[in-house]
């Protein structure tokens, strides 16, 4: 008798599942996924092992603790896999709104990933998500990440940063920490948005033109998936 393809045999363990289901919401810590699934460390750090090593989980040390390390869903890869089994596994459909939905993106100097994430949302959303952008230490916008986005078709030159006080009391449906940092000191906000951390490398700690490149791409990536989730409909991947 054939096995199940590799993905399914993965998928199929009920904490594996559950695993790339909290994932496939936001990047986790270890302690983070022992606590939201109530099971013992080990058994999720093994766990942890299977998945990244059928290579549908990738791990990054966090940029703010070096003890932590971020865990997040590879949604290429699960596509695929899913694809192939019929099925759907990036999260919940959040239900489609008659008001427009209202995001907010943070990093810590509001100059490159906040922007790009802020003005490639609303491009791929065409105008039905609302996003803004802000920083705990805003710093002057970087000038590549304004290439960039102008290599999408996209200027962000006249965009200012902004420190999140700023939207201290504005309502938002989501609020996605792009850095480590930033997400250790995130505000409260009385809408009680729900809360994502995406865990993406600084650019501008290397400064070139093809680092820039790799935050714009994964920012392609992930957002291409959050659309169909945040307007209850699919849609297409935004634009490589």
């Amino acid at each position: 008798m054939p096995e199940p393809p590799a993905f399914e045999r993965l998928a199929a363990h009920p904490l594996r599942w559950q695993l790339l289901q909290e994932l496939g919401a936001s990047d986790r810590a270890v302690w983070e996924l022992t606590e939201l699934l109530a099971e013992p460390q080990n058994l999720v750090s093994y766990h942890l092992r299977q998945l990244r090593e059928g290579g549908l989980v990738t791990a990054r040390r966090s940029s703010a603790d070096g003890r932590d390390t971020y865990y997040a869903i590879d949604r290429a890869a699960c596509e695929r896999g899913l694809q192939a089994a019929g099925g759907e596994l990036m999260g919940r459909v959040v239900p489609t709104r008659s008001r427009r939905t209202r995001l907010l993106f943070l990093c810590t100097g509001n100059s490159a990933r906040s922007q790009m994430a802020e003005a490639l949302i609303e491009d791929a959303s065409h105008g039905v998500i609302t996003a803004v952008s802000a920083g705990s230490h805003p710093k002057p916008l970087h000038a590549n990440a304004v290439r960039v986005m102008k290599r999408r078709g996209i200027d962000i030159s006249q965009n200012r940063t902004k420190h999140f006080d700023e939207y201290a009391g504005q309502r938002f449906d989501m609020v996605i920490t792009l850095c480590d940092r930033v997400r250790e000191v995130c505000p409260e906000f009385p809408s009680q948005p729900e809360l994502v951390h995406w865990s993406i490398p600084d650019p501008a700690l290397d400064g070139t033109m093809k680092a820039f490149e790799r935050t714009a791409t994964e920012l392609e990536t992930r957002i291409g998936y959050l659309l169909p989730l945040l307007t209850g409909r699919r849609t297409t991947h935004v634009k490589q």
